[in-house]
C-alpha cells in the first residue's frame, strides 16, 4: 500500500480482508468489485462498519447470538480475569468457572443434572450422538441406532451433524452422509401436509409414530429436534405437538434431544425453549447465547439417568464416554456464561423477551394486514418470522432474490434483519428476526418500519 493512514483509515483492514479471510455463507466472486462490510464496534443493539455507518442490528450478531447486546464490560472483565489466573486445562481435570456456571445451568434445567462442556454447537451434537449410539451398544447390541431428524430442522455444519439435518440446500454437495439418521416430517401448520386437520399438532406429532414404525421401533434410539425450528422457517409447534411426542418417546422407549443452540437462554422468554412446552428431554445441546458471543462455549446437558449409563462397569475400559473436546476446557466460556446469565437475572430479561416479542409479533401482524406479501407471521419471544408469498390464496412461496431484496433494503435504511437463506429449495421465503433480549420498544417499532418501507419499495403499493 501507498496511501497514508489516518486514525480512523481501514483500508489496509479492508484490503487484508478482501486478500486473504474466507467468509461465511457468501459467494465470494462479489467481493471482486466491491468492499467487504466489516464491523468494527458494537453498543447495545448498535453495530458501526469500518465506514462509520450505524446499524440497528435485527439479527444478535448475524445468527441469534449476541442475546444481552453488545459492549458489556463486565463480561468482558470477568474473561480478561479469568484468563489471566487460569486460561486453559483439559476438561479431564476441572475448572473453577466451569463448575460454577455447570451449576448456575442445572438451577435452571430442573430433571437435568451433568454439563459436558463443547466449543460449538455441532460439536454438541455430535457428542449428544456419539452417546446415543454407544448407549445402542451398550445396552441394545447396536441395533437400536437410528437417530431421527425432523425435516426443516437444522443441527450443525459437520457431516455427521449435516446427517441430522433437514434442510437440503445446506446438505447439498456434501454427501455421502453418516448411515442411520432418518427424517420425520415437518410440523408448519401454514404448509399442512395433510389438508385440513382439525388437530394438526398432534397429527404431525403422529407422522414421527409412524416413521418409527416403518424404522422399526426396536432399531430406533432416539429423537432430535429443535423445540422452535430455526433457519428452516420460524416454526412455532403447534398446540397438542410436544406432548404427543414426549408420549410417542416414551411408549417406544427412545430418547429425546432438544437441541436448544438458536433458543437456549432466553430467546423464546424462558430460559429454554423446551420449557414452553412442558418437555422432559434426555439430551439438550445449546451455544449460542451461552454466553452471548463473548467466548466460545457449548454444552451438552444430560439427565443423571444417562450419565449413569456410562460408569456401570468401571472395570471395563470401554464403558465411559471415551470423548474429549479440547477448547472444552477453555475457562473463558465458563467465566462468560456467569456473567451472562447474571446480567438476564439482573436486568430482567426474560421478561423484557416476553414483553417485546409480543409487540414484535403485534407489529409484524399489523403489517400483514397492509401487505398481501405476509402470508404468515410466527415466533416465540424474540423470535419471530414472517414468511412472504408471491399469492396469498395459493401460498405460492416468494421468490428467493425479491425475499432477500428485502433484506438489502433494510440495510441501507440501517437495519439489520435475517431471512432464510439456501435452506429449502423454493422456501427460503422467511423474515427473520431475532434481536438481543435487550431491545427497547422504540428499536423494536424501528425494526417493523423498516420492513413496512422494503416491503413497499420491492413490490410496489401494499
Amino acid at each position: 500500500m501507498t496511501s497514508t493512514l489516518t486514525a480512523n483509515d481501514l483500508s489496509h483492514v479492508v484490503e487484508a480482508d478482501r486478500d486473504h479471510l474466507w467468509h461465511h455463507l457468501m459467494q465470494h466472486k462479489s467481493l471482486e468489485s466491491a468492499d467487504p462490510r466489516i464491523i468494527v464496534e458494537g453498543k447495545g443493539l448498535r453495530v458501526w462498519d469500518a465506514l462509520g455507518k450505524e446499524h440497528l442490528d435485527g439479527v444478535s450478531g448475524g445468527v441469534w447470538t449476541v442475546n444481552v447486546g453488545y459492549g458489556r464490560e463486565r463480561i468482558a472483565d470477568a474473561v480478561r480475569d479469568q484468563l489471566v489466573k487460569m486460561n486453559f486445562f483439559a476438561n479431564s481435570l476441572g475448572s473453577v468457572p466451569g463448575a460454577r456456571f455447570a451449576q448456575r445451568l442445572i438451577e435452571k434445567m430442573p430433571g437435568m443434572s451433568r454439563v459436558y462442556y463443547t466449543n460449538s454447537g455441532s460439536e454438541a451434537n455430535e457428542k449428544a450422538f456419539k452417546m446415543i449410539r454407544q448407549i445402542a451398544h451398550k445396552r441394545y447390541g447396536g441395533r437400536k441406532h437410528k437417530i431421527l431428524f425432523r425435516e426443516r430442522d437444522y443441527h450443525g455444519t459437520t457431516i455427521t451433524a449435516l446427517s441430522a439435518g433437514g434442510q437440503p440446500q445446506r446438505n447439498a454437495l456434501y454427501g455421502p452422509y453418516t448411515p442411520g439418521f432418518v427424517e420425520v416430517p415437518h410440523c408448519l401448520e401454514y404448509r399442512s401436509q395433510w389438508g385440513e386437520v382439525s388437530d394438526y399438532g398432534e397429527r404431525a406429532a403422529n407422522a414421527i409414530e409412524e416413521v418409527i414404525l416403518r424404522e422399526g421401533p426396536d432399531t430406533v434410539g432416539a429423537l432430535c429436534l429443535e423445540p422452535v425450528t430455526a433457519g428452516g422457517g420460524v416454526i412455532t409447534p403447534p398446540e397438542g405437538y410436544w406432548p404427543r411426542v414426549q408420549e410417542i418417546c416414551r411408549k417406544y422407549d427412545i430418547l429425546l434431544h432438544i437441541d436448544e443452540v438458536v433458543c437456549g437462554v432466553g430467546r423464546t422468554g424462558t430460559w429454554f425453549g423446551y420449557q414452553q412446552y412442558g418437555i422432559e428431554p434426555d439430551f439438550v445441546t445449546m451455544a449460542k447465547g451461552v454466553a452471548s458471543g463473548y467466548a466460545a462455549i457449548a454444552c451438552m446437558v444430560t439427565t443423571e439417568a444417562v450419565f449413569d449409563m456410562f460408569k456401570a462397569d468401571p472395570d471395563d475400559p470401554l464403558d465411559y464416554f471415551r470423548d474429549i473436546s479440547t477448547f472444552g476446557g477453555c475457562t473463558a466460556g465458563p467465566a462468560a456464561a456467569l456473567e451472562n446469565m447474571a446480567i438476564i437475572e439482573e436486568e430482567g430479561l426474560l421478561e423484557n423477551t416476553q414483553a417485546m416479542g409480543a409487540r414484535l409479533l403485534d407489529n409484524l401482524r399489523a403489517l400483514q394486514d397492509k401487505h398481501a406479501v405476509i402470508g404468515d407471521v410466527r415466533g416465540a419471544g424474540l423470535f419471530c418470522g414472517a414468511e412472504l408469498v408471491a399469492d396469498r390464496a395459493s401460498k405460492e412461496p416468494m421468490a428467493e432474490k425479491r425475499v432477500q431484496a428485502v433484506v438489502a433494503d433494510c440495510m441501507a435504511q440501517g437495519v439489520i434483519i435475517g431471512a432464510t437463506n439456501r435452506s429449502l429449495p423454493g422456501y427460503n421465503n422467511t423474515l427473520c428476526l431475532s434481536p438481543a433480549l435487550i431491545a427497547t420498544a422504540d428499536e423494536i417499532d424501528r425494526f417493523t418500519t423498516a420492513i413496512d418501507g422494503a416491503l413497499t419499495r420491492v413490490f410496489g403499493t401494499a
